[in-house]
């Protein structure tokens, strides 16, 4: 990794996708962080002295050489959840905490259709998301229809990556600069297409603090689960912070990715 990026304050991006009161999920439990622990892992951050800043600042004072406070926490969401603006929103209002928020374009509105669990789950829709926007909520692309990028052809990666963007600036009226691997699968063709496309970043399911990255488009991240109490949140946030990749080897290049029916990913 770059050295300058290693010498800065360790940052910790965290991972959630739904939040909100579910009965004990029986397999994608990385999918799922119930409200109650949720409200006490976000007072555990304020209370232990914790700074929560938001997705361009960690990427500017990674990679830009911006400042950075001490003990910084990023907070993204995956996909998209209508229970975002239900539950998670008005908690991190509380406190005052940025959030990004990352939508798949092709499917705002409607559901979760990628796993079976998912039908039911609801993605925001165009006036919420809009109004999120103005409430101060950042967004990112999660491409248009939630696929696993390495198993595309490289037109299709193309255009979901291309597409999302342009449809999701469409949607806020402001640039997109923000990309996350769906599953956090993707493979070196996609990476360089993310940064063909315009993004100046992306997420993935690379466990570790963000400091491990070899660059802006494949920034680790740490997966919160519904297992976790708060103190596997301590565990997580402020003990492990080793990189640890989950990849495969594929004859002509790597692939990374992870596992949602995992505890984390």
């Amino acid at each position: 990794m770059p050295r300058s990026v290693a010498q800065r304050p360790r940052i910790s991006i965290l991972m959630y996708h739904q939040i909100g009161r579910f009965l004990s999920p029986r397999s994608h439990r990385a999918v799922y962080c119930d409200i109650d622990r949720f409200k006490a892992q976000m007072a555990y951050l304020r209370y232990s002295g914790h700074q929560v800043i938001s997705m361009r600042a960690a990427y500017e004072g990674l990679f830009l050489g911006a400042s950075l406070p001490a003990r910084p926490v990023v907070l993204t969401f995956d996909d998209g959840y209508e229970n975002f603006r239900e539950y998670a929103w008005p908690v991190l209002q509380k406190y005052g905490y940025p959030a990004m928020v990352y939508l798949v374009s092709n499917l705002v509105g409607r559901t979760a259709s990628w796993f079976e669990e998912g039908r039911h789950a609801i993605l925001m829709d165009r006036p919420v998301i809009r109004q999120l926007l103005k409430e101060g909520v950042d967004f990112g692309s999660h491409t248009c229809s939630h696929c696993r990028l390495s198993q595309c052809t490289e037109q299709q990666k193309r255009l979901e990556i291309v597409d999302s963007k342009a449809k999701l600036e469409d949607l806020l009226g402001e640039e997109v600069t923000a990309f996350c691997y769906p599953y956090g699968d993707y493979d070196p063709c996609s990476r360089d297409l993310v940064k063909e496309a315009g993004y100046s970043h992306a997420l993935t399911c690379i466990r570790g603090i963000a400091n491990t990255a070899e660059n802006p488009f494949e920034i680790p991240r740490k997966a919160i689960s519904y297992g976790d109490n708060l103190f596997g949140f301590f565990w997580k946030l402020d003990v492990k912070h080793a990189r640890k990749d989950k990849s495969c080897h594929n004859p002509s290049h790597i692939i990374h990715g992870c596992d949602l029916d995992t505890e984390e990913y």
